[in-house]
Parts: structure tokens; C-alpha cells; sequence
């Protein structure tokens, strides 16, 4: 894991400067037990993520976002945090991250409940079309979602609530998650294995003095070249894994395997872990 959080607790999500930011758009913050197969939404920026206000700059304002984990979120050691960013200006495009994280509960709660995460401009999902200025463009998509109940123990669409569907709209959507900018150099803070601009940080803010603090792990970047999977292979939903002697990645989707993904010019692909790559420089 790279980091360890506390359930009613703040916690920290950063950004790494130099990534292009897209005149800003709607992120998600979510929480997952089963790596993303069902994720619960614990905090959102609708609109203007990424700026103070409407922009159709490339250069983020905000790199920091700090946010209160639900009290109820549970206890465990083998959570997922994951980011997932609709852009407001450019190629109708998704981003997102996903990192392995603890989280520690005193309270006993077994289950959080949530609107689900979801993913505009994705196979599946609704297009959400550039703003053009208008800043609520697609809002109505994340406030209709259906509650989720996430848990260790197994997760599923609350009953309460129909499932998601996406109504008819043409597009071109590309599978999750896609950059451009060349991720940074890894540095000694904790990074979120990523492949999407910018790249993600977790940590963990410092709790009250009556609340030992936490240190979250430094992650260890390896470069490797695990033996190519053909498109249509089973996998894991979720999983990334560097392809093509490292020139370029492929994400599994519903147990199959997208199609490659090249690294952007200069940079390699790294697999960080069995399930998580970035394009770095090598």
C-alpha cells in the first residue's frame, strides 16, 4: 500500500505540477474492495478541478485536495483508492488512478454506502461533450448514480436504486486510463501508480496528537517486461500491464484485454506492481 488512512479522519490527495490539466472538469474520489469492480464515491470536485474557477488553461491551480474519510468507511488491509477525472476542454477523454491503501476503523463499521463512481466517455457510460463554458455540462450524471455499498466482505448496487445505464449517444470513448504528458521522475514522496497526467499522490494528513500517526509506504519502482497477454485474454478488471518490450500498456476491462496503449515519446512503460504501470522516464 501507499499510504494508510483512519475512517473520520482528513486525508490528502495530491497532484504532481507539470501535467496537462485541460481546462479543469468533474473528479471523483472513490474507495473500493474488490480493485475497482464496485467503487463508492467519498468526495467529489464537480466543475473545476484542478482551478479556482472557469479556465481553459493547460496549467493546474489546485495540486492538493483534503478531505474528511467517512467515519463509516471499514477497516481494511487491502483497499483501493481510485481518481477518476472528466475533462472539461480537448479530446472527450478519461483519466483515472487506482492505488492499494489501508484503512484503519475503531468504530467496527462493516460496510459504506455511496453514490457509485463512474466513467464518462467510456464504453458503457454517457459522453459527457466539451463544456464550452457551460461548467454543469454532464453534472446531472454524477448526481443521478446509483448508491453502491462497498465492504470487504463483498460489494454490491444498493437495491434502493436501478442500476446505471447509459442512454444512446454516439462517441469515440477510449478505455481507462489514457495520458498524454510523460509522467515525472519518480521522487521519494508516495506516488499513486499511474498512466494519466497529472500523476496522483496519497498521504495520509497528520491526525490529532491523540491519534498515533500513520507513515504511508514508499512505493519500490521496477522496471520489468512480463510476457505479453493477447487482446481477449481473461484477466482481472482493472489490471495494467506493460507490453511490446515496454514501448506501450494494456488495461484489462471487464476480463479483457484492451488494445495497446504506446507511451508517450521518450518514456517507457514500468510496471510498478502485478496490476499497476506508468510511463516513465527510464
Amino acid at each position: 500500500p501507499v499510504a494508510s488512512w483512519t475512517a473520520g479522519q482528513p486525508v490528502t490527495v495530491g497532484f504532481q505540477a507539470d501535467g496537462a490539466a485541460h481546462g479543469g472538469g468533474h473528479c471523483q474520489f472513490a474507495i473500493s474492495y474488490d480493485n475497482g469492480k464496485t467503487a463508492a464515491i467519498v468526495h467529489k470536485v464537480m466543475e473545476h478541478c484542478f482551478f479556482n474557477g472557469p479556465s481553459n488553461g493547460n496549467s493546474a491551480e489546485v495540486l492538493e485536495y483534503t478531505f474528511t474519510l467517512p467515519a463509516d468507511v471499514p477497516a481494511s488491509s487491502n483497499a483501493q483508492f481510485i481518481w477518476i477525472w472528466t475533462n472539461a476542454v480537448g479530446n472527450r477523454e478519461l483519466y483515472t488512478g487506482i492505488a492499494d491503501i489501508t484503512i484503519a476503523n475503531s468504530g467496527g463499521s462493516n460496510s459504506y454506502t455511496g453514490k457509485s463512481a463512474i466513467y464518462p466517455n467510456h464504453a458503457g457510460y454517457d459522453t459527457i461533450p466539451e463544456f464550452n463554458g457551460d461548467y454543469t455540462t454532464g453534472v446531472s450524471l454524477f448526481d443521478n448514480a446509483p448508491n453502491v455499498v462497498v465492504s470487504p466482505g463483498g460489494s454490491a448496487v444498493s437495491p434502493s436504486v436501478p442500476e446505471y445505464t447509459s442512454s444512446a449517444v454516439e462517441s469515440t470513448s477510449v478505455p481507462p486510463p489514457v495520458g498524454h504528458t510523460p509522467a515525472p521522475k519518480p521522487s521519494a514522496e508516495s506516488t499513486v501508480e499511474s498512466t494519466v497526467e497529472p500523476t496522483v499522490e496519497v498521504t495520509a494528513t497528520e491526525p490529532p496528537a491523540s491519534v498515533e500517526p500513520t507513515t504511508p509506504a514508499t512505493p519500490v519502482y521496477t522496471s520489468s517486461a512480463p510476457t505479453a497477454v493477447p487482446t481477449g485474454s481473461a484477466c482481472a478488471h482493472g489490471a495494467l500491464q506493460c507490453v511490446n518490450s515496454n514501448a506501450g500498456f494494456q488495461q484489462c476491462v471487464w476480463g479483457v484485454w484492451s488494445a495497446t496503449f504506446a507511451c508517450a515519446s521518450g518514456t517507457v512503460c514500468q510496471q510498478t506492481s502485478p496490476n499497476a504501470v506508468i510511463c516513465g522516464w527510464p
